[in-house]
């Protein structure tokens, strides 16, 4: 089982102990957070994918720790006249541990996604 969540503005793909480095996350090491962002989840029923995101499915996750990302040097210069400014900078991130995907009820997971002419119901043709 397996799934992809999106939190921090980029997407990770998940399954139970998986450890990740994501944007800093407000909760204490040790705190659980559960992630009700999740774009797609596998299963042994199946494949559902979302739209934006999967009903009713939540990552449960601990927070390992709180820390920074490797430091990160920026320079910029202009030629032939000795201006020169170097700079560092140090991403904070949360790194966590994947302790479950609970979804309410497997069986949903397996259903269809909805077709074309569904989705596109809503517009009208031009």
């Amino acid at each position: 089982m397996y799934a992809i969540i999106q939190t921090g503005g980029k997407q990770y793909r998940v399954a139970p102990d998986t450890v990740l480095s994501v944007e800093k996350i407000d909760a204490e090491p040790g705190a659980e957070i559960a992630i009700g962002e999740v774009l797609m989840v596998r299963t042994d029923a199946g494949v559902r994918v979302g739209a934006p995101y999967v009903e009713g499915v939540t990552v449960i996750a601990e927070v390992v720790k709180q820390t920074k990302a490797p430091k990160i040097i920026g320079f910029k210069y202009k030629p032939k006249k000795n201006q020169r400014r170097r700079w560092g900078h140090r991403q904070p991130i949360t790194v966590l541990r994947v302790k479950s995907i609970n979804a309410p009820n497997p069986q949903a997971v397996n259903q269809p996604a909805p077709s074309k002419g569904e989705e596109t119901a809503e517009f009208p043709a031009e």
